[in-house]
């Protein structure tokens, strides 16, 4: 059987038991050790946001996004702070946990869809904080609501490509934990999450196209801002989704004997 692909119904329900064990086990480690627990999984979207919108809103005049602002900015920064924490912690998935990846039998790809698990569940656990801005903010909700749990499968499968092909390569080559960091750094900037996607001029609009985050951003805001609407971006975004988990699961049944031997 492949460490990538789980077969019979049995070793399904034992790998998806796992699952389940390995997440629950990093959400109790993480909030146990933590005084303020859940309000973590909140406060650093909610300060992010509200550093963007004092100074886009205060200081300066804003000329991107939709009013009100801060619900359109934590639209995009809540499954921004999903995306950012799973990557990071791709970087380390194997080498934290060596020991148990080398004597497990389980599909070596648990170690990559347990962090898309517990970081998605503290994701779910923050969007009664957008549902509060957006009451208090006077924001609309829009039949494009139902493109919400869209954006979620999407940037599920976004993951999980992504973390099958970073999480070999950062434990072969070290350097690259530090690199992905750097990537992260300018990827924020690059996706539209204090702007929108319409924000943009030709050609960027469509250059921004090719960054599957804009297409899944896009689906998390029609719910409440349908202007953003971007067909290009939706469409681009869904299919480079599906392509990195293709390229991940080739990457990591390529790779997952020398990652094997490096532990």
């Amino acid at each position: 059987m492949s460490s990538a692909t789980v077969g019979a119904p049995g070793s399904t329900r034992r790998y998806l038991h796992s699952l389940w064990l390995l997440s629950a086990r990093d959400l109790r480690v993480r909030y146990a050790t933590s005084a303020l627990g859940y309000l973590w999984s909140v406060l650093d979207p909610l300060v992010m946001a509200g550093i963007y919108w004092f100074v886009f809103t205060q200081v300066f005049g804003r000329g991107v996004g939709e009013e009100p602002y801060i619900v359109f900015l934590i639209t995009a920064l809540l499954p921004w702070v999903w995306f950012n924490a799973a990557v990071t912690d791709f970087t380390k998935a194997f080498n934290k946990d060596a020991r148990l990846v080398r004597s497990t039998s389980i599909p070596r790809s648990i170690w990559v869809t347990r962090i898309i698990l517990s970081k998605g569940i503290e994701f779910l656990f923050s969007l009664p904080v957008l549902a509060l801005f957006a009451i208090v903010g006077g924001a609309t909700l829009d039949w494009g609501i139902l493109w919400f749990p869209v954006a979620v499968i999407l940037q599920t499968v976004l993951l999980l490509g992504l973390g099958l092909i970073v999480a070999p390569l950062c434990t072969l080559w070290g350097d690259l934990e530090r690199t992905t960091r750097l990537i992260l750094r300018a990827l924020f900037y690059a996706s539209p999450i204090i702007y929108g996607v319409s924000d943009l001029p030709a050609p960027f609009h469509e250059i921004a196209a090719f960054n599957p985050l804009a297409g899944i951003f896009t689906l998390y805001r029609v719910g409440f801002f349908p202007e953003q609407w971007d067909t290009l971006s939706v469409v681009v975004g869904a299919l480079m989704s599906f392509v990195f988990l293709g390229v991940g699961v080739l990457v990591f049944r390529r790779l997952e004997r020398p990652v094997l031997k490096e532990l």
